[in-house]
C-alpha cells in the first residue's frame, strides 16, 4: 500500500518514493520547461466550459528553505502541505488509526473541513487519501467544485500524488480515487484521469481485483460515459468467474448495483442474475436495513419478476426494520411493494405503528409513498389514514402539489373520511385555491375527482374544470385527451347534474363525454365477477321462474352499467324485462365481488359508492349482494331464500 507522507522530515528523505516525487516536481515545474508549465498550470476541472487556470506559488517552499538556511530551489512547495501545519506534525504519534480516521472523515459536511482535517495529518495511506477525495465528492453532491477547493494546496497535492504515483497505489486506493474524481467531474482527457485509467486497465488484465473494487471500477466506466466499453464487459466477465458463495452481502449488492447502472431493465446477462438471485435467497437473513432497501430498489429497476421468491423473502425480512428504516430506505422498500403488487399483513401492521408515531417527523416523500402503497394494494388502514390527515392539516406547506394529490386520492379511492374530515377538506380547499396554478392539470383532475367519490364535491372549482382553457391545458399536457381524463370529467359533470343542482357554471360539451365507465383503460366501475354472477342468476331463475324477468349488464343513459335489473309494476308484480309499459320501479342488483371492496374488508371502494349513489338519484332501488353473504350459502335453496329476502322482504308476487 502506498503512503502519502506530509511531514517535514519526509520532504528531505532520500527514499525512492520521495525522489520520484521530487524528480517529477523539478521536471514539470522547472521554469525552462514550457511543456511542464502548460501541464501543471492548467487545472483538471473545467469551469463553465472553460479551463480554470491555476498559478502555483512557491512561498511555502521558500519559507521552508529559509528556515533551514538553505538556498531555495525551483521545487513547487504548493505540491506539499502548508508549512504552518508542520509544527504540529512533529508532535504526532505517526500513522493514523484507520477506524478513527474514517469515522471523523464521515462527520464532515464540507470540502473545507475535509481538506483542513487531512492537512493536519502527518502520514496517511493511499486508501485514506482516496477516501478523503471521495468524501469531498460526496459533500459537493455532484455539483461544480468551488474555486476555493480547486486552489487549495492540500487538494492540489492529493491530485498530484495520485497522478504520478498511480503504479504504486493499492487496488482500493486506485479505484476509490478514480471513483472520487469521476464524481468531481474531472476532465476525462486530463493526465490525472488518463494515468489512473491506464493503471486500472493494467490491474484488470492481471485478473486479481476483488469483487468490491471491480464493481467500483465498473461504476466509474459508466459515469465516464462508456457503458459498452471493453473494460466494463471484462469487469462483468471477471465477476461471473468469482466464487459467490464466499461473497459478503455488501459485495452481492455491489454487483446488483453495477448491473442496474449498466443495463437498467434490459439485462443481457440474465443467467448471471438468476445465479445471483438464487444465492441471495440464502443470504437474506444477513441483510441490514440499508442492504435490504438497496436490493429491492435494484430488483425493481431490473424488473426481476422471475426473482419473486427472493422479493417475497425480502419483503418478509423488511418487517423487522420498519422502525429503523431511514426515509430514503423506506421509500425504496415501499416502491418494491408497489412495483411487484405485493402486500403483507405484518408489514402493514408495523407500518401503522411507525406512521402513527412518526408521521409528523417523516419526510413528505415518505408519507406520500406510504399512501401510494395503501392505494395500490387497496389497504384501508385507519391508523395510517388518520395520522396522514392530521399531518396534512398541520403541515400542509411541506407537501408539493403532486404529493398532495398522492395523499388525498387514496381517501376517495378507498372511500374513507377521517375523524377530522371538516377541517381536513377545508384545509385542502384553501390549499387548492391558493396554489391552483401550481397543480398540473391531470394531477388536479385526479385530486378533485377523488373528492367527488366520497361526496366532497369541488363545486367551487367545477367551473374551472369545465372551462375551455383547462381542457386545452389538459390536452396540451397529454398531447391528446385520453379516455381516463374524459371519464373523470364526465363523472364530475354527472355529479354536478345529479348532486349539485345549484351549479350554474359551464357545462361539459357532449363530444368530450364518454359513453360508458366500463370501457378500458380507466374503469370507473369494476367488471362483474362471472362466478358470483352465475350463482346469483341461477337463484333468480328459480325464484322468478324464468330468465325473462331480469337482464344483466344493462347500460344506462348516464354511462353506468348495472349488473342485474328487475322491473316491477305499481303493485309490486315482476314484469318481463322486455316490457316498457307499467314500469313503476327498477331494482338494480349490484353483484359485489372482493375486487369491489378494500383488501380484507367489507368497505366498498369509492367508485362503487358513487355509482350506487348516482343510481339511486336516477330512480333505481339499489340492492347490494356482496360476496361475503353469498359465499356462506351452502345450497341452491338457501340462495333462493336469500334472494327472496333481499328483493321482496315484505311480499312476493309474480305477474
Amino acid at each position: 500500500m502506498a503512503l502519502i507522507t506530509l511531514s517535514r522530515s519526509h520532504f528531505y528523505s532520500s527514499g525512492l518514493q520521495t525522489c520520484r516525487i521530487l524528480t517529477c516536481l523539478r521536471k514539470y515545474l522547472n521554469p525552462d520547461n514550457k511543456k511542464g508549465k502548460k501541464i501543471m498550470c492548467w487545472g483538471y476541472f473545467p469551469l463553465q466550459g472553460e479551463q480554470f487556470r491555476v498559478n502555483f506559488h512557491h512561498a511555502y517552499c521558500r519559507k521552508h528553505y529559509s528556515e533551514k538556511r538553505s538556498k531555495p530551489c525551483g521545487v513547487g512547495g504548493s505540491m506539499l502541505f502548508q508549512i504552518a501545519a508542520w509544527d504540529r506534525f512533529e508532535q504526532s504519534n505517526g500513522y493514523v488509526d484507520d477506524q478513527k480516521f474514517y469515522k471523523e472523515l464521515n462527520s464532515f459536511t464540507s470540502s473545507e473541513q475535509v481538506l483542513k482535517f487531512v492537512s493536519t495529518l502527518e502520514t496517511l495511506s493511499d486508501a485514506m487519501a482516496a477516501a478523503a477525495l471521495y468524501r469531498i465528492s460526496e459533500v459537493e453532491g455532484g455539483q461544480k467544485i468551488p474555486k476555493t477547493v480547486l486552489e487549495n494546496e492540500t487538494f492540489r497535492a492529493l491530485c498530484f500524488q495520485f497522478e504520478y504515483e498511480s503504479t504504486n497505489l493499492s487496488d482500493t486506493g486506485l479505484v476509490t480515487a478514480l471513483q472520487a474524481l469521476t464524481g468531481l467531474h474531472v476532465d476525462p482527457q486530463s493526465k490525472l484521469l488518463v494515468n489512473l485509467m491506464t493503471e486500472c486497465q493494467n490491474r484488470l488484465q492481471q485478473n486479481h481485483m476483488t469483487i468490491h473494487n471491480l464493481c467500483i471500477l465498473g461504476e466509474c466506466m459508466i459515469k465516464l460515459g462508456n457503458p459498452n466499453c471493453a473494460m466494463l464487459n471484462e469487469i462483468i466477465l471477471q465477476l461471473q468467474c468469482k466464487k459467490f458463495q464466499e461473497c459478503t452481502p455488501e459485495e452481492i449488492v455491489a454487483i446488483y448495483t453495477l448491473l442496474q447502472a449498466a443495463f437498467g431493465e434490459v439485462v443481457p446477462h440474465q443467467d448471471f442474475l438468476d445465479q445471483l438471485n438464487n444465492l441471495s435467497i440464502s443470504l437474506v437473513y444477513k441483510f441490514n436495513p440499508k442492504i435490504t432497501s438497496q436490493l429491492l430498489n435494484v430488483l425493481v429497476t431490473l424488473n426481476q419478476i422471475r426473482a419473486f421468491p427472493l422479493v417475497v423473502k425480502l419483503f418478509i425480512h423488511s418487517v423487522r426494520f420498519v422502525p429503523h428504516f431511514t426515509n430514503e430506505e423506506l421509500i425504496k422498500v415501499l416502491e418494491g411493494f408497489i412495483h411487484f403488487g405485493y402486500s403483507d399483513k405484518f408489514f402493514t401492521q408495523a407500518l401503522e405503528q411507525h406512521v402513527s408515531t412518526c408521521c409528523f417527523i417523516m419526510h413528505a416523500d415518505a408519507i406520500s409513498k406510504v399512501m401510494q402503497y395503501c392505494s395500490k394494494n387497496l389497504i384501508l388502514s385507519k391508523p395510517i389514514f388518520n395520522a396522514v390527515a392530521e399531518s396534512f392539516v398541520y403541515q400542509t406547506e411541506i407537501f408539493s402539489p403532486v404529493q398532495i394529490s398522492e395523499l388525498i386520492v387514496p381517501f376517495g379511492k378507498l372511500n374513507y373520511l377521517p375523524p377530522n374530515a371538516p377541517l381536513f377538506f377545508r384545509k385542502l380547499e384553501n390549499t387548492i385555491r391558493t396554489r391552483f396554478n401550481y397543480f398540473p392539470p391531470h394531477i388536479l383532475l385526479n385530486l378533485l375527482h377523488s373528492c367527488t367519490l366520497i361526496g366532497r364535491h369541488p363545486v367551487n372549482f367545477m367551473a374551472k374544470l369545465f372551462s375551455p382553457y383547462f381542457l386545452q391545458k389538459l390536452q396540451a399536457q397529454e398531447l391528446d385527451l385520453n379516455r381516463s381524463s374524459l371519464a373523470q370529467l364526465t363523472q364530475l359533470y354527472l355529479t354536478a347534474v345529479l348532486e349539485c343542482p345549484f351549479y350554474r357554471g359551464p357545462k361539459m360539451l357532449p363530444h368530450y363525454q364518454v359513453k360508458s365507465f366500463l370501457i378500458p383503460p380507466y374503469l370507473l366501475e369494476t367488471p362483474m365477477d362471472l362466478q358470483l354472477y352465475k350463482t346469483v342468476s341461477v337463484g333468480l331463475i328459480d325464484l322468478l321462474e324464468g330468465k325473462i324477468y331480469f337482464a344483466s349488464r344493462v347500460s344506462t343513459s348516464y354511462c353506468y352499467t348495472v349488473d342485474i335489473v328487475i322491473k316491477l309494476d305499481e303493485e309490486g308484480f315482476v314484469l318481463p324485462f322486455t316490457s316498457d309499459e307499467d314500469v313503476y320501479k327498477r331494482l338494480a342488483l349490484c353483484i359485489d365481488d372482493p375486487k369491489r371492496f378494500c383488501l380484507n374488508s367489507h368497505n366498498l371502494l369509492g367508485k362503487e359508492v358513487i355509482k350506487q349513489r348516482h343510481l339511486r338519484l336516477l330512480g333505481y332501488e339499489v340492492i347490494q349482494i356482496p360476496y361475503h353473504e353469498v359465499d356462506i350459502l351452502r345450497s341452491r335453496c338457501e340462495v333462493v331464500k336469500y334472494l327472496k329476502k333481499k328483493l321482496f322482504p315484505h311480499s312476493y308476487s309474480l305477474h
